[in-house]
C-alpha cells in the first residue's frame, strides 16, 4: 500500500494549544503509516511537534498582545513585508519538497487570518499542482465568534472554492460546528467529526495535590497566577497547592512569584507529567483551553474553569459554560477572578460532582488518521488522474 505523504501547517501565536493538538494528530498519522511533515511558525516549544515527523520551522512570529492585534518576531518587533515574503517563499519551498498527497491547514480559514500572506499563496500552489493533493482544514469544535460583517461569508467562500474536507475535532454529542459558526450549512466540502483530540490515558501519579492550578502556555493567565498565589497564602487550611505557570511567563515574574510563595504552594514553570498530576489532584483549576479540558476529562478529576476572555475571545467561555451545563465543571468568569473569588469558587467546586462518568469521545487523534485515509481513498477515486478538482474551478 502506498505510504501517503501529509504536509501539516500549524501556527501558534499566543498559547501552545494549537501546536499541542496538531502534534497529537501528527503522531497518530505516523502511527497509522503516514509520512508526515509538520510546518510550524511560532515560538519554539520543547517537545513539539514530537518524534517521528519531519519538521520544518519557519522564522517565528507571535501575537503582539492578547487581542491578536498584530504579528511580531520573538524580539517583539512588528514584522514587515520582506519578512512575510521570506516566510511565504520558505513555506512554498517546503510544500514543493514534500510533494504531499494530503495538505492539512490548522485553523485557517476559520481562524489565523493574520497568516493569509503565506496561506493564500500556498493554496494557489496546491490548486496548480498536478496531481493535486487533498486539502483539509483542521479545526476545534468551538470557534471564535466573528463580529466583523462578511468574515463568515469569506470563510465559506474559501472553503467551498479550495478545500475538500473540514475536520472538526469534537464530539457532535457535545458541540457541532454550527453552534459557533452560523453559516456551517452553506459549506459544500465534506464536514466530519473526529472526536476530541485528547492525549492517551496518562500513568497514575503518586504526587497528591488538593488544588492543581495550570495556566497553559502562560502568556495569557497572569491574573490567575497572581490570584492563586494570594489565595494559597490566605487559605486557613492544610491544603497542598500546585501552580504551573506555563513556559511563556516572563522569567522575572516567575522568580518574583516563587519568592512570594507560601510553604504549602509548589510552583513550577512546566511539568511534562501534567496529565499524570491531574490523576492525583482533588481539583484542577485552569483556563478552558481545548487541550487542558481534554486532559481534565481524561483524568476524570473535578474542575474549576476560568475561561480566557481578553480581546473579545469567546471560545473558552462557550466551552466552559457548556461543560458546566453538563455537570462536568464549575465556572468562574475572568471578570470575577480575585483571590477571594477564586477561593470561594474552589470551595464550591470541591463539593461538586466528579466528571469521571462522562461519555465524550476523546479518541480524536486516532480517528483523524482513519478519516484522512478513508477520505483520500474516496476522493482520489472520484478525482481520477490529476485529481480533477482543479478543472472544476
Amino acid at each position: 500500500m502506498k505510504r501517503l505523504r501529509v504536509f501539516f501547517y500549524v501556527q501558534h501565536l499566543l498559547g501552545i494549544g494549537h501546536l499541542a493538538r496538531a502534534s497529537r494528530i501528527a503522531a497518530a498519522l505516523v502511527d497509522d503509516g503516514f509520512d508526515v511533515t509538520v510546518v510550524t511558525g511560532g515560538a519554539p516549544i520543547a517537545g513539539f511537534p514530537g518524534p517521528g515527523v519531519k519538521s520544518v520551522t519557519l522564522p517565528p512570529v507571535t501575537s503582539g498582545d492578547e487581542g491578536f492585534s498584530g504579528l511580531v518576531d520573538l524580539q517583539g518587533k512588528p514584522i514587515d513585508d520582506d519578512f512575510k515574503k521570506w516566510r511565504s517563499e520558505m513555506l512554498l519551498q517546503a510544500f514543493r519538497d514534500c510533494r504531499p498527497d494530503i495538505v492539512i491547514v490548522e485553523a485557517f480559514p476559520f481562524g489565523r487570518r493574520q497568516m493569509r500572506f503565506e496561506l493564500l499563496p500556498l493554496i494557489e500552489a496546491i490548486d496548480a499542482t498536478s496531481p493535486r493533493p487533498l486539502l483539509a482544514t483542521s479545526v476545534r469544535d468551538i470557534l471564535q465568534e466573528r463580529v466583523k460583517p462578511g468574515r463568515n461569508e469569506e470563510t465559506v467562500d474559501l472553503i467551498n472554492r479550495h478545500f475538500d474536507l473540514v475536520m472538526v475535532h469534537g464530539d457532535p454529542a457535545f458541540a457541532t460546528i454550527d453552534k459557533t459558526f452560523p453559516l456551517a450549512g452553506a459549506i459544500t466540502a465534506d464536514v466530519t467529526y473526529t472526536g476530541l483530540v485528547a492525549a492517551p490515558p496518562p500513568p497514575a501519579t503518586s504526587e497528591r495535590f488538593d488544588v492543581l492550578v495550570s495556566v497553559g502556555g502562560g502568556a495569557a493567565g497572569k491574573s490567575l497566577v497572581r490570584s492563586t498565589v494570594a489565595a494559597a497564602r490566605n487559605a486557613n487550611n492544610a491544603w497542598k497547592w500546585c501552580l504551573i505557570t506555563g513556559p511563556n511567563l516572563p522569567k522575572d515574574e516567575f522568580d518574583a512569584i516563587a519568592r512570594d510563595a507560601t510553604p504549602g504552594l509548589s510552583i513550577f514553570r512546566f511539568r511534562q507529567d501534567f496529565a499524570s498530576l491531574l490523576t492525583g489532584a482533588r481539583l484542577s483549576v485552569s483556563q478552558a483551553g481545548y487541550n487542558t479540558v481534554c486532559d481534565v476529562l481524561r483524568a476524570g478529576c473535578r474542575s474549576l474553569l476560568v475561561p480566557f476572555a481578553a480581546g473579545g475571545e469567546t471560545e473558552q467561555t462557550v466551552r466552559a459554560l457548556m461543560l458546566e451545563e453538563l455537570g462536568l465543571a464549575t465556572v468562574l468568569m475572568e471578570n470575577d477572578l480575585t483571590p477571594e473569588g477564586l477561593a470561594q469558587a474552589i470551595e464550591q467546586a470541591l463539593v461538586g460532582p466528579t466528571p469521571s462518568a462522562h461519555r465524550l469521545d476523546l479518541e480524536g487523534a486516532r480517528r483523524s488518521a482513519q478519516i484522512l485515509r478513508e477520505q483520500y481513498q474516496t476522493w482520489s477515486l472520484k478525482a481520477g488522474p490529476g485529481c480533477g478538482k482543479v478543472q472544476d474551478r
